[in-house]
């Protein structure tokens, strides 16, 4: 789409006509990351509670998405066998293992980009945000992508057949419902978790109005909504407020799954926003210029909050 074509049938983000309005209405609704503060779209279990320090709960909750389908029950299963949630004293095995998610420095660097919010940098197997997302990765590389052969993928991460089992045993007592996937979208649907996946990969990249990607510098809003389900197969409209038009729209009390829309304004005919909603109370948008796609808590109880859309193949209802 050319600049005068976005020109002539509105923009991704109003936030462009007003900016000092749009960025204090963005300021208001997201918080910077901070650990700890997600909360569980698959319940953890009062044993996940009692026996995983808080933070990691977190860490584990939030780098599952990395690898569509895999449950954070699954990373927290490995962790406490390979560490107990990184309590070992040490954090090294006579194989060279490090860090802990145990990984062999080389391997490490195989899953270790892009760096996780939060991660270090350059990303190191001892800190634990950038070892529980390249477990992530590492899983979803040997099977775990929508569980499709998950005991490969554990197999994989750790070569014992009694270590699958281990895992697999402990994520059952750390869920109250399976293990095996996390809650996705419409009923199972690939295509949302392939959207997050999509946004997720497009964290720092510039905010661009009128951007569709890196091509064009960056996002905008509505342009990195619209090509995260693009790359999905699912065709959304350009600007945020038909998005918001063309649904199909929730209903006030459904309950958010991953990869649903996420709308703000001063009313349903005035949309100036638009980020894509990630699980545990958390969005990835490109917010505004001068800034970079950025994933951050959201509190969708204030009056700016227009509502949510669940994109799908068969369009609005």
């Amino acid at each position: 789409m050319t600049m005068l074509v976005k020109a002539t049938t509105g923009i991704g983000c109003t936030i462009v006509a007003l900016p000092l309005l749009a960025a204090l209405l963005v300021a208001a609704l997201l918080d910077s990351i901070v650990p700890g503060s997600g909360s569980s779209t698959a319940t953890p279990a009062k044993d996940a509670l009692a026996d995983v320090p808080p933070a990691m709960l977190d860490l584990y909750q939030r780098a599952a998405p990395e690898c569509p389908g895999l449950s954070w029950t699954i990373l927290a299963a490995i962790g406490k066998a390979e560490t107990n949630h990184a309590r070992h004293p040490t954090m090294k095995s006579p194989a060279g293992a490090i860090g802990p998610m145990q990984f062999v420095p080389a391997t490490f660097k195989t899953y270790a980009h892009p760096v996780p919010p939060g991660g270090k940098r350059p990303p190191t197997p001892w800190d634990p945000v950038d070892a529980v997302f390249a477990a992530a990765r590492l899983l979803c590389a040997h099977g775990a992508r929508h569980s499709r052969n998950l005991k490969h993928a554990i197999y994989a991460y750790n070569h014992s057949h009694a270590y699958v089992a281990q895992v697999l045993r402990i994520a059952r007592r750390y869920a109250a419902t399976s293990p095996t996937t996390s809650p996705s979208p419409a009923a199972g649907s690939a295509r949302a978790s392939d959207a997050v996946a999509f946004a997720r990969r497009q964290l720092g990249t510039p905010y661009v109005w009128g951007g569709d990607g890196p091509a064009e510098g960056g996002f905008d809003c509505s342009g990195l909504t619209k090509a995260a389900y693009a790359s999905t197969g699912i065709t959304i409209p350009r600007v945020a407020q038909d998005q918001y038009n063309a649904g199909p729209r929730l209903a006030a009390r459904e309950h958010l799954l991953p990869g649903d829309l996420l709308f703000f304004g001063t009313r349903p005919q005035a949309i100036t926003h638009v980020g894509i909603y990630t699980g545990h109370h958390r969005m990835i948008d490109a917010p505004r210029p001068g800034a970079v796609v950025r994933e951050a808590r959201v509190r969708l109880t204030g009056a700016a909050y227009q509502g949510a859309t669940r994109p799908n193949p068969r369009g609005a209802r």
